[in-house]
């Protein structure tokens, strides 16, 4: 591994190129920033031999990008594409997005939205159940938001005009866009041709699609990239969610070491699991804890669960986890695919997509056997509503406007934040608790008030715990 041989004095500079390429796969002139994209050229070739050796990912550099190609143990849904304004993409927005980059491929060095708009409506309208509507302000809204999630990552970039003034009245309004080409053909290249899945699984790694999602033979390297993985891609990677021989690579010093030389990120290891401690918000894509109402509810809500959980006059119930939603984010995806739009399976790939179609839910390496599932503190639903009730009731007048609305939807967004970070698993009866969790027990709660001297003030009150931003941690 060459961050073993590197300089001392200039490993804090090849580190930050690592945590780029694996937090934004791709890497252009103006996206994330301006400087990304010289640092990973600087360490192309490093960074290109490292990422291979330590993950199985390929990455390509040219003179206007940097595109990592990942390996795909699982389907979650954890890192949704998200519009300007940080609202997570629908159905519609991800199916013009696929359709725009359709049309951009096509397309010469520039294009007018209202173009654009045109061949998108036209493509969508030969796509059961998807349409383009100029005259409906939603569809609109839609195609804008995935007109800029592309302009944001620099494969189109505004020459004249506002895509904002066109969504607001098409016949007033128009852009004009500069089409990178480079950038649109970066974006999306799958490993094998769409139109000959006939199920989501073929997109992940090829071990897995090999054996239907069931676990591949003993291959001891393909298993040590895999725990890697796991470690750089999920916020806590537990013992017990993993399979025998992967827990006994997670124990191992050595493999843990070189993805904190890697990234540059200190690991914690407990007996439940391991975590890679990001406390500068390098690396995550989620800050937490963090400012605004959702995040620090979700911090009160993270310890509320942990003292009930250690309240030892009153033990909860423990269940075991359900089966990995992967399986079920697959059915799912699987029920969208267009099917005249697929070509009949190849030969040599029928074996491949006769054996996802028998995939069990649950199966795969983010699934332990049964018989050796852990059993976790359960908090039935009623407790929840009667804590989110308790904390509203106590700070509600700090949250902002639309929480204080909508208590129900806050604490389902606080919940899905808890869960995302693999602090909590929720079920249907409510949820269980993660032993991650215990990093943030006894939290300290701080509400700012105003003084009687400040005019103007908006109640923006404070909750989090110490000023490291690390919390507690737990055992």
């Amino acid at each position: 591994m060459h961050a073993r041989t590197i300089d001392a004095l200039t490993l804090d500079n090849y580190q930050r190129a690592a945590r780029t390429v694996l937090v934004h796969h791709l890497v252009t002139r103006t996206y994330p920033d301006r400087i990304a994209l010289p640092l990973v050229r600087r360490w192309a070739t490093e960074l290109r031999e490292d990422l291979a050796e330590l993950f199985g990912y390929r990455l390509e550099v040219t003179e206007t990008t940097a595109r990592v190609f990942p390996v795909a143990d699982q389907l979650t849904a954890s890192r949704p594409a998200r519009t300007t304004a940080e609202r997570v993409f629908d159905r519609r927005r991800y199916a013009y997005l696929a359709v725009t980059l359709a049309a951009l491929g096509r397309a010469g060095d520039q294009i007018t939205l209202s173009e654009l708009a045109d061949q998108v409506a036209a493509a969508a309208s030969r796509v059961d159940g998807l349409t383009l509507s100029i005259d409906h302000v939603a569809d609109r809204d839609a195609f804008v938001d995935a007109v800029g999630w592309l302009t944001a990552r620099g494969a189109l970039t505004v020459a004249d005009g506002d895509a904002g003034s066109w969504a607001g009245d098409p016949e007033a309004g128009e852009a004009l866009y500069d089409i990178d080409r480079p950038v649109v053909l970066a974006l999306f290249r799958p490993p094998r041709a769409l139109q000959h899945l006939h199920s989501v699984r073929g997109l992940l790694a090829e071990t897995a699609v090999a054996t239907g999602g069931r676990e591949p033979g003993p291959d001891a390297a393909e298993t040590t990239r895999r725990i890697r993985r796991a470690l750089v891609e999920q916020p806590v990677v537990y013992f017990d969610a993993r399979p025998p021989e992967e827990r006994r690579v997670l124990a191992q010093d050595r493999i843990i070491a070189d993805v904190e030389l890697f990234t540059g990120l200190r690991a914690e290891r407990r007996a439940e699991g391991v975590a890679l401690i990001d406390t500068a918000g390098r690396m995550s894509d989620i800050r937490f804890p963090w400012n605004g109402t959702l995040a620090q509810v979700a911090l009160l809500l993270a310890g509320e669960i942990a003292d009930r959980v250690l309240d030892s006059d009153n033990p909860l119930p423990r269940r075991a986890a359900p089966p990995a939603p992967g399986a079920i984010l697959a059915e799912q995806l699987d029920r969208a695919i267009p099917e005249p739009t697929l070509f009949a399976p190849l030969p040599e790939l029928r074996s491949m997509d006769a054996l996802d179609g028998d995939t069990a839910p649950g199966s795969g390496s983010e699934q332990a056997d049964a018989t050796e599932a852990a059993c976790y503190p359960l908090l039935d639903t009623a407790w929840l509503d009667e804590t989110m009730r308790a904390l509203t009731d106590r700070y509600g007048s700090t949250f902002a406007a639309r929480w204080q609305a909508d208590v129900a939807c806050l604490t389902t967004e606080s919940v899905a934040l808890l869960e995302r970070l693999r602090l909590v698993l929720a079920v249907d009866d409510g949820l269980l608790a993660l032993p991650a969790l215990a990093r943030y027990r006894g939290a300290v709660v701080t509400v700012r008030t105003k003084r009687a001297a400040e005019l103007f003030v908006t109640a923006a009150d404070t909750y989090g715990p110490d000023d490291d931003g690390s919390g507690r941690e737990g055992n």
